[in-house]
């Protein structure tokens, strides 16, 4: 990134996210311009972006927003880190809560007047950045009340998010329902994330979960919904929603693992479709119809070593996934303990921390706990034969292990 950049690049292209946010950015919109009125007394600016960094409306100080004009921060310019580098704005999207960046914080030096403060709106399905609404003041600090507005703001919008989220699970459970009643082999329901909202009884068989699985009777609440452990289903999921957009009635099959270590078997993806919007897939296993699924290259190998990165008082920390002990969820909130102390993850969701975790020896043994096994101590047995799990001896932190979890935990611990 050049940092003599003294005007942001044009937005290019459309809005990627598989939400379709018209109606929460009208939202943002109007909080935008309620902001506007309030900021404009300190001669300051409200920036709403779609996901992608791509400004859609600027209010406030008509001052500031003449000298914001200069540096093309104004409607169809792109804020994103990728084009414009560190900004209140683009870096909101990066990472989870309210994020400033004052002054020579900025990458581009002809940016360094300005003090920004913004905070990402996520996709409570997926995860990923729908929106980003910021505050910017022209060479003056910002108010001491800015996070706390900005976090009002996004909670604000967010809950109407979760609002569709119920409502699209509400439509893909009931065609689950639908098709299970034509056919009795294993059928499972998935929302746009990849995550399992549903699964008949030869489905709960085939992919060894437990009867009380909420999943067995449907599970509305995004926590609630299992994240499966299949490599390669998510990348098919989003290839067959993205077929589903040539085609309502699109269905295509690829071969995956039920199970980790077990043979791959044909899975068929049928998406559920509704006023134009994909919001779900449902997937016959064992079944083989449609179009095969040919993949895609894998990601290049690089040469630096795996990180995890955390949020701490507005600072991104970089970690080695040897650091953390364990990581431990508060709803989307996901928290990680390291040798360094607590920091958040800056993924959301425990669902989303467990699949990029995984693969470095990390097991899910409740559900709100992940733990490195590698840093397991000790473990300690309850009175009803309940495991508590110890990661380091000189703290009181203990990590819980529910029932479900505990005999394939034994396994992997040998104990």
């Amino acid at each position: 990134m050049d940092r003599t950049l003294d005007v942001a690049p044009g937005a290019t292209g459309e809005n990627d996210a598989r939400l379709d946010s018209r109606v929460f950015f009208t939202a943002l919109g109007g909080l935008g311009a309620l902001a506007g009125r309030e900021v404009e007394r300190d001669s300051g600016v409200v920036t709403v972006t779609d996901g992608c960094g791509r400004v859609l409306g600027v209010w406030g100080d008509p001052s500031a927003r003449r000298q914001a004009d200069l540096n093309n921060l104004a409607p169809r310019s792109s804020w994103s880190e990728q084009c414009t580098g560190t900004n209140g704005m683009g870096t909101s999207l990066e990472v989870p809560g309210p994020v400033t960046v004052i002054g020579p914080e900025h990458w581009c030096e002809s940016f360094n007047q300005w003090s920004c403060a913004g905070i990402s709106v996520r996709d409570v399905v997926t995860g990923a950045p729908v929106a980003s609404i910021n505050i910017s003041r022209l060479n003056a600090p910002l108010s001491q009340h800015v996070s706390a507005w900005l976090t009002k703001a996004a909670a604000c919008v967010e809950h109407g998010i979760y609002q569709n989220a119920i409502a699209e699970a509400e439509k893909v459970l009931a065609e689950f329902h639908r098709k299970r009643a034509q056919r009795t082999g294993p059928l499972m329901a998935m929302d746009r994330g990849g995550n399992v909202i549903a699964a008949n009884d030869a489905a709960v068989s085939m992919l060894k979960l437990a009867d009380d699985n909420p999943i067995a009777s449907g599970a509305l609440e995004p926590s609630d919904r299992w994240n499966p452990n299949i490599p390669g289903l998510l990348d098919v999921a989003r290839w067959a929603m993205d077929r589903a957009l040539e085609s309502a009635q699109w269905s295509g099959f690829a071969s995956l693992p039920a199970c980790p270590g077990e043979a791959a078997i044909p899975m068929t993806m049928r998406p559920v479709v509704e006023s134009n919007h994909v919001v779900g897939v449902l997937c016959a296993l064992g079944v083989q119809e449609g179009e095969p699924y040919r993949g895609e290259p894998g990601p290049p190998v690089h040469s630096m070593p795996p990180r995890v990165i955390g949020v701490r008082d507005d600072r991104l920390v970089l970690l080695s996934p040897a650091e953390i002990r364990y990581a431990e969820a508060d709803r989307s909130t996901v928290w990680l303990s390291t040798d360094r102390g607590r920091v958040q993850a800056a993924t959301r969701g425990v669902d989303n921390v467990e699949a990029a975790l995984t693969s470095f020896g990390f097991y899910r043994v409740h559900r709100r706990f992940l733990v490195n096994l590698r840093r397991v101590v000790e473990v300690e047995r309850g009175i009803k034969g309940e495991l508590v799990l110890i990661t380091d001896p000189r703290s009181p932190e203990l990590v819980p292990v529910s029932r479900r979890h505990a005999p394939e935990l034994r396994r992997l611990l040998g104990v």
